[in-house]
Parts: C-alpha cells; structure tokens; sequence
C-alpha cells in the first residue's frame, strides 16, 4: 500500500525522482499514464494487469472505449534511472502540467505525480468538506 506525500523537482528533461521508500513497491518496470482529476497515476505492473483485466470484462460501451482510448494512450512503461529518476513522456508532463515543483503522493495501489500548484488546488477545494466525505464513505450503511 502506497502513502504519504513527497515533494520533488521534475528538470527539463521531463526528470523527476521517485522516493527511495517506495520504488521496491513500484518495482523495476511500471507503468505511467493519465490519471483523474489532473494528475499522472504510476502503477506497479501487478495493479496495472489487475486493472486491464477489469476493463477487459466491461461490456463495450461508448464510455468504455472513450476512456480507454485516452488511459491507454498515454500509458508507458517506465523504469529508473541510475539516480533513481523516471523520464515523463512530453504529453503526460503537458496532460498535468507538471512543472518544477511536483508532489508525489501514495494512494494505495498506486503513486500520483501533481503538480504543485494544482495540489495545493485540489487540497483548498477538499480540505473543509473532509469530514463530510468521510462521514459519506464511512457511514454503516456503506459496511452493511
């Protein structure tokens, strides 16, 4: 399970450096592409097969097509350099406009690459209404 909050430098090769705590979970080889909500999902390639099996037993839909098209499209496989650094695509850095200063965060199966502005973004927007989205997720009708 991935967590906690990293604050890294991506240069302007597309360069950024993936913590030491959790590239054993992430493995030698994973996978990069398009997240939600503006942001880069990093996926260790185990939860990569996991997802890609689920979306294969999805019936065929509009939907299901458009949003493959764009997860799948922007995916990569990525690994380390000997810094311990990964090489963004252009289109992903441009997708989440990645700038100098990112946030990596752990979100269970999987890292997010943010840019800085836009977390702190996300982060303002959400913070007040923390308790009533957990009060929403955690209710005991969500665990009958």
């Amino acid at each position: 399970m991935f967590m906690g909050e990293y604050h890294h430098n991506i240069d302007t090769k597309g360069r950024i450096i993936i913590p030491v705590k959790v590239r054993d979970d992430l493995g030698e080889n994973f996978i990069v592409t398009r997240g939600l909500d503006g942001c880069l999902f990093l996926y260790p390639k185990i939860e990569w097969d996991k997802i890609i099996n689920k979306y294969k037993e999805l019936p065929d839909t509009k939907e299901k097509r458009q949003f493959m098209r764009i997860f799948l499209s922007g995916a990569t496989i990525c690994e380390y350099d000997k810094q311990g650094r990964i090489n963004i695509p252009k289109p992903l850095i441009e997708f989440a406009n990645l700038e100098k200063d990112c946030i990596i965060i752990g979100v269970d199966e999987k890292l997010e690459i943010w840019s800085k502005s836009k977390w702190e973004e996300f982060i303002a927007l959400n913070e007040e209404n923390l308790s009533d989205i957990a009060d929403s997720l955690f209710t005991s009708k969500n665990y009958a």
